[in-house]
């Protein structure tokens, strides 16, 4: 067990590990040609899947079909599929076999808060999902900022609250990622997610960054050209319109990648200016797409995830 820990542990160490991953396509040698190409590695977060309301096996099943390279489950469904008699055995397999990789996965425990009795339990609750998330042959974990999402937690007591919990994910081999929440006041900011992972003083501590909620915060792409590589793994992709407006805009109106006016181009620009060759993993909550042939959203989002990465890389790299 501590072997495989530390196998964990040194793939983390690198953003370029993905590039030995299992293939995705119609055979090994193609799968992994096509990710020694890309640019980054493709990933379906299946909230984008959320409200057709599908079992893990058929998310599986349709992040590979659509071509991408990984996928970013609920620990929720994965905790479903065992309910309903399978294992996170047969489902690690069934993802490896379909030639993916859970770079990320999703859950919620409140590690922020304030109450110590309550923060325990989140350790727990923490536990148990990065645990499953490695059964599943995953290697990091969302952290918002549960538990304190309406509260100012000072940010050096936040990054002693963050170390807590990735000292629980060492024991796990999963690395929880602090995710920025837009209208969280502790983790609204890129600039707040960092200092929190600063103050973790951990070599594990990264941050997680999501189009949307960089947007919802007042977050700038030029904060990106402060920070390497290392910061951070995985970037939640979207977009989002013009209107409603920033201060009404919620998760729902979120849109494909290009298909608003975030300034997508120019974030990947200077992500790929600070040596940044992570995951980009498409998230998204339009019921909108859910009325939709489930198979036809993912391909779209995965294309117009490409088309944005193209024109970015159309463009002269940030100096």
């Amino acid at each position: 067990m501590d072997s495989i820990k530390l196998s964990r542990r040194a793939a983390l160490a690198s953003t370029t590990t993905w590039v030995a991953g299992a293939a995705l396509a119609a055979s090994p040698a193609e799968g992994a040609t096509s990710r020694r190409r890309a640019a980054f590695l493709y990933s379906l977060n299946t909230s984008t899947l959320r409200g057709f309301h599908l079992p893990l096996e058929q998310q599986v099943r349709i992040t590979a079909q659509a071509g991408y390279h990984a996928i970013e489950p609920w620990v929720s469904d994965a905790e479903e599929a065992v309910r309903s008699g399978g294992s996170l055995k047969e489902q690690g397999t069934r993802i490896r076999d379909a030639g993916l990789t859970v770079e990320s996965a999703i859950a919620f425990f409140d590690w922020l808060a304030d109450d110590p009795a309550r923060r325990a339990q989140a350790l727990e609750v923490a536990r148990r999902a990065m645990e499953t998330v490695a059964a599943l042959g995953g290697v990091r974990i969302a952290a918002p900022p549960s538990g304190a999402t309406d509260a100012l937690v000072d940010p050096r007591r936040a990054g002693e609250r963050y170390r807590a919990l990735l000292e629980v994910g060492r024991a796990a081999g999963v690395v929880p990622q602090a995710e920025i929440w837009g209208f969280s006041k502790t983790l609204g900011r890129l600039s707040d997610a960092v200092q929190v992972a600063m103050e973790a003083d951990h070599p594990d501590a990264c941050v997680l960054p999501d189009v949307f909620h960089l947007y919802k915060g007042g977050s700038s792409p030029e904060g990106f050209r402060l920070l390497g590589p290392g910061a951070f793994h995985v970037l939640h992709m979207n977009d989002y319109p013009a209107d409603p407006p920033r201060e009404r805009i919620t998760d729902a109106e979120r849109v494909f990648p290009g298909d608003g006016v975030a300034p997508l181009v120019d974030l990947l620009r200077i992500l790929r200016g600070i040596g940044f060759r992570g995951v980009l993993s498409l998230e998204l909550f339009n019921p909108a797409y859910w009325k939709r042939d489930p198979l036809a959203v993912a391909r779209e989002g995965l294309k117009k995830m490409k088309a944005v990465v193209a024109q970015s890389e159309a463009a002269p790299t940030p100096t």
